[in-house]
């Protein structure tokens, strides 16, 4: 997949709405929603719940153990943080939301530490 980027602006408007995260944060917002479309038969309306997993998932795929430090640097600490870019992205009109949707979608879906660290999958090593 090509590396996602903002246009010129974008990510000025951003950090006025929501500036606690880094440009990385919100980059792999989207990469996580096309990353939970893809795995879809077709492509529909994403629940806040959805996202938050398939950030766990991409992130655990992209960065293994390091997946919390990575989030981490970027400003991202729990899953309340996914739903703040979303509707950071949904206030500048780069996103849609559905009357249904809320920032509390996003609360709680998992802890941080029992996601990326605790429950992390670790892979045995075939015994030779």
């Amino acid at each position: 997949m090509a590396e996602l980027a903002f246009r010129d602006g974008i990510m000025d408007q951003l950090r006025l709405i929501e500036p606690r995260f880094q440009e990385h944060a919100y980059l792999f917002v989207l990469a996580a929603l096309e990353h939970c479309q893809q795995r879809l038969t077709e492509r529909r309306h994403i629940s806040g719940r959805e996202l938050a997993e398939a950030c766990r998932e991409l992130a655990l795929d992209r960065y293994g153990v390091l997946a919390r430090q990575v989030l981490e640097h970027w400003g991202l600490t729990c899953t309340r943080d996914f739903g703040d870019i979303v509707f950071a992205l949904v206030d500048l009109g780069l996103l849609i939301k559905q009357p249904h949707d809320a920032r509390d979608d996003f609360d709680a879906v998992y802890d941080f530490e029992a996601a990326f660290e605790r429950d992390y999958p670790w892979r045995r090593v075939p015994q030779g």
